[in-house]
């Protein structure tokens, strides 16, 4: 059963970008729309089973809660915005390798707040900016739309870093569904704004234009996230977070196969090593001697994928 899950969960967050990029592509829906119904559906199905059986969790949410569920609401947002855009500009496995960076970017951030590492995890910092070097660079050559993708696509890895350090400060006194809920519902509505102040419609689609939207939030929002947080439960957080990584060569294979996205060879060099920094980072980061920081350093390895 738990192999079946986790094909089923790197099936549904590798289906994320590929799927977000088909419906901009052939429909009239918008990045921020997707980003905002995405969320408020997920926060609606989140916060059913809690308010059917106890709706009072709800009322014991205090102002620490609150103030990190806020800047992880914030954080999302952002994250969705600017990692939606990228795959407008640049290739979904490219788009999708760097926004997996996030777990680089957790370590990074924690090396600023005094966490030690061991030497596997700058061993693997190095390898992994080795491959966006090498993505970047190809990108460059490419066209300047494709490297305005790449960077959008690293600061969104970083904001979903940003995010998951935040809700690991929310979630120790939280439980998932308390926290999903109230973090997706403050995302949509801050994504609300944001469509407002660029324009961006988020009503008045075609139906497939909604049948992306629904889509993308069964396939990544639902079913892969649901499955992963499931795992956690009955398997290790290292090994689920490796399990995780299947993402970048899922959906740049799903790209292929659907879009028919070809890529040059050096990019798959550098999704490679991206790939092979990513893992020894999260094996570094579990098996580390900086755990004095460990809600916010261990639970957010374990939940990488916020795509």
């Amino acid at each position: 059963m738990n192999l079946f899950l986790a094909a089923l969960g790197v099936l549904g967050v590798a289906s994320s970008g590929p799927l977000i990029a088909a419906t901009l592509g052939a429909t009239t829906v918008t990045a921020l729309a997707i980003a905002f119904w995405r969320n408020a559906i997920a926060a609606a199905v989140m916060a059913t089973p809690t308010l059917i059986r106890e709706p009072r969790l709800f009322g014991r949410i205090g102002r620490y809660e609150f103030r990190w569920s806020l800047v992880a609401a914030v954080a999302l947002a952002l994250h969705f915005a600017c990692f939606i855009t990228s795959l407008q500009l640049t290739s979904v496995a490219a788009a999708t390798a760097l926004v997996c960076l996030q777990s680089a970017w957790i370590a990074i951030i924690q090396l600023f707040r005094g966490v030690r590492h061991r030497w596997q995890v700058l061993v693997g910092l190095g390898v992994s900016f080795g491959g966006v070097v090498a993505i970047t660079g190809f990108d460059m050559g490419t066209s300047p739309d494709a490297l305005l993708g790449d960077v959008l696509a690293m600061a969104g890895g970083l904001l979903a870093g940003i995010y998951t350090l935040a809700g690991g400060r929310a979630r120790q006194s939280m439980t998932t569904g308390t926290y999903t809920a109230l973090c997706y519902s403050m995302c949509a509505v801050l994504v609300a704004v944001l469509a407002a102040f660029t324009h961006q419609p988020l009503t008045g689609f075609d139906a497939g234009g909604w049948l992306g939207i629904l889509a993308i939030t069964v396939c990544a929002q639902l079913v892969g996230h649901t499955a992963f947080n499931h795992l956690l439960a009955t398997m290790s957080p290292l090994l689920v977070s490796m399990i995780i990584l299947l993402e970048i060569p899922g959906a740049a294979l799903l790209a292929a196969v659907f879009l028919n996205e070809t890529l040059p060879a050096g990019t798959y060099a550098g999704l490679s090593l991206i790939l092979v920094g990513l893992a020894v980072v999260v094996a570094g980061q579990r098996n580390g001697k900086g755990r004095r920081d460990k809600p916010a350093g261990e639970r957010p390895v374990a939940e990488l994928g916020a795509d």
